[in-house]
């Protein structure tokens, strides 16, 4: 993540151009996404900042009957999502917003749940923590928010074993879409790497696990967990009651 005050365009572009090299094994964290997602007839599902699209597109696909509201701050990204999920259109609406923002965060109906992937360690600790109350009040009763995301360890060693862990997710991945490490030397050209550099990134404020995880819990949230976690990215929910 460059070091920038906001996420812009250029970084829309190298996430679209790189995110199939730089998210750690992300085949397997949108089957678990999808996987914490109770079935509801009819439910509406909404994506926070869906980059390419290719979850709302395994959401619409794993639930057959069920809607996704999309929204981004990036009209590339949106218009990406609207082409991944082309099979879909008639399930899926897309907007526009600011994920800082709170005016968004009433809905036209209560979701049945919220995701979010690789978008909220963007916001500071205390934005963090007013955007999990308010998303506990917008879901309806038995509805879910899981997010994957950064999540920052609380020591030295812990930075560094998720250092290490994703520049070798990364370097694999290179080799096995390429056979070369272009996509790796980009990687760190780009400065992708937060855990290289946790103070250096204007744009990145990821909170630890710890901390994100009692903060459901302090919003409402039920059966709060992690089920899953690896080079410093995790998945995490909590359950309305």
């Amino acid at each position: 993540m460059q070091a920038e005050q906001h996420w812009s365009d250029s970084n829309s572009r190298s996430f679209l151009d790189y995110g199939r090299y730089f998210v750690p094994e992300r085949e397997r964290q949108i089957d678990v996404i999808a996987d914490l997602i109770p079935v509801a007839p009819d439910g509406l599902l909404v994506e926070l900042c869906p980059g390419e699209g290719l979850l709302s597109r395994a959401l619409l696909e794993r639930f057959p009957d069920c809607r996704v509201l999309a929204l981004d701050g990036s009209e590339p990204m949106l218009e990406q999502t609207r082409a991944a999920c082309r099979d879909h259109a008639g399930r899926l609406t897309t907007g526009t917003f600011e994920l800082a923002d709170r005016g968004w965060r009433r809905f036209f109906e209560p979701p049945h749940a919220i995701v979010s992937s690789l978008a909220i360690h963007h916001l500071d600790a205390r934005q963090k923590q007013t955007l999990f109350a308010d998303l506990a009040a917008a879901l309806r009763p038995g509805g879910v928010l899981v997010v994957a995301d950064i999540v920052r360890p609380p020591s030295a060693s812990g930075l560094a074993i998720a250092a290490r862990q994703w520049d070798e997710a990364v370097r694999s991945r290179a080799l096995a879409i390429d056979g070369d490490l272009a996509a790796f030397a980009e990687f760190n050209r780009l400065g992708w790497n937060y855990f290289r550099n946790p103070d250096g990134e204007p744009i990145d404020k990821p909170s630890s696990l710890a901390e994100q995880l009692a903060w459901l819990s302090e919003a409402g949230f039920a059966a709060v967990d992690c089920a899953w976690l690896f080079a410093g990215h995790a998945i995490f929910s909590g359950r309305k009651p």
